[in-house]
């Protein structure tokens, strides 16, 4: 069994579609699973519906109504007939989101969220599968929710590894094409729960898993893994080998082309991950396994946009020691806010984090309690792994005001205003 991934890149139209099915074409699909994240702006617009849920309910018929007519242009596009079941099947999804909207009493954001932005992995895989059957191509249309288990831990949950493995292994069962949906699982209570953003990577390892997959393969709109973001970094380099540790250190800095979480499972299994390019699919990309820490070894860069900095200092220049940094630590967690980084000195403490959650008035207003706070938002956060005199000149000269710079033997950090 192989693992496919394709992102929403890779299916933002008809012709995305059409070139998803020639890739299968050229490099087989017999035994193979292949995870499909929503298409093109999907999440995006599906995340805006969700804003005006919350703060204008007025606008939410106009915006859904836009997505759908979206998904409807793309079947039409797609299917030159033989199209009602297909229609249908879109229709009922939005029939089943406007249900929701229209009748949810949850104000648990997070919540409203998972039930909301998970449907645009069911329209791509609805009309993708449809479009396998009209290619004449026998495959088999697999809920992710009823595979993936999780907590409750809603827009970042945790997998339920033992529920998961089992209900895998019997639902892919006797199938030699499978499609189904990333980034999406369910709870015990059977509400949508999600991985976390770009999680349908980690859905792809997670089938890899338990599927015993000889390789897992991402489609992307690049060539491979490149040493830095091109649309932030010039004369970027491909990635021809890399290390599951070194690319776990990747993914940990915030590289965009692998999930964090992705990479544990395929090394415990020793399965190779394969990154590739949809528009050249009999390229060598970068293939992430056992061997060398990194080919070619030269600088890589990661940047992490829209950060916020915390400088804690106590007000009674009393030193901050253990104890206060277990209660910033534990309010960090209380408040979902991931940590990037963190530097201390005697009677300071500097944490970069993401407030993704939107919570961080509620967490500065606990903090002030005890500590001195200042915060400055709208930060990024710029990493470089094998960092060379070059590279860090680079971001120095770059003409932002460096906030907080922290280097180890490997790599070096900066936090720019």
């Amino acid at each position: 069994m192989k693992v496919f991934k394709f992102g929403g890149a890779s299916v933002k139209d008809a012709s995305g579609v059409r070139n998803l099915v020639r890739v299968l074409e050229t490099v087989g699909f017999r035994d193979t699973l292949v995870v499909v994240s929503a298409m093109g702006k999907t999440t995006n617009a599906l995340e805006h519906i969700i804003k005006v849920y919350f703060e204008d309910k007025q606008l939410v018929n106009q915006r859904v109504l836009e997505l759908k007519e979206f998904h409807l242009r793309i079947v039409e596009d797609l299917f030159e007939n033989q199209v009602s079941q297909v229609i249908q099947e879109v229709y009922d999804c939005f029939e089943e989101l406007n249900t929701f909207l229209k009748n949810n009493k949850a104000p648990n954001y997070s919540f409203v969220y998972d039930q909301v932005v998970s449907y645009g992995e069911l329209l791509s895989t609805t009309i993708i599968h449809h479009f396998f059957e009209y290619k004449g191509w026998k495959s088999y249309w697999l809920d992710a929710r009823e595979c993936i288990k999780t907590d409750d831990y809603y827009r970042s949950a945790n997998l339920n590894w033992e529920h998961t493995l089992t209900s895998i292994k019997s639902q892919s069962k006797g199938h030699q094409l499978i499609i189904t949906q990333g980034f999406i699982g369910s709870n015990s209570n059977n509400f949508t729960t999600t991985l976390g953003r770009e999680g349908s990577d980690y859905s792809a390892a997670i089938f890899a898993y338990a599927l015993n997959a000889e390789s897992v393969t991402i489609w992307k709109d690049v060539p491979g893994v490149l040493n830095g973001d091109p649309r932030v970094f010039e004369n970027t380099e491909l990635l021809h080998q890399i290390s599951y540790r070194e690319a776990i250190e990747l993914a940990f800095y915030g590289a965009s082309v692998i999930h964090p979480k992705t990479l544990q499972p395929l090394q415990r299994k020793e399965i190779p991950l394969y990154v590739k390019s949809f528009e050249n699919p009999q390229g060598g990309g970068t293939s992430v396994s056992k061997g060398k820490t990194l080919e070619p070894l030269i600088p890589c860069y990661i940047v992490k946009k829209d950060q916020v900095l915390l400088r804690l200092s106590s007000i009674d220049f009393s030193f901050i020691v253990e104890e206060n940094i277990s209660y910033i630590f534990s309010l960090l967690h209380e408040y979902q806010m991931p940590v990037e980084l963190i530097q201390n000195s005697a009677i300071s403490f500097s944490v970069c984090i993401n407030n993704k959650y939107k919570r961080l008035e509620e967490l500065v207003l606990v903090l002030r309690s005890r500590f001195n706070v200042e915060v400055k938002e709208q930060v990024d956060l710029f990493t470089v792994r094998h960092f060379n005199q070059n590279a860090l000149e680079s971001i120095r000269n770059n003409g932002n005001q460096i906030l907080l710079e922290q280097r180890t033997e490997e790599t070096a950090q900066f936090v720019l205003a």
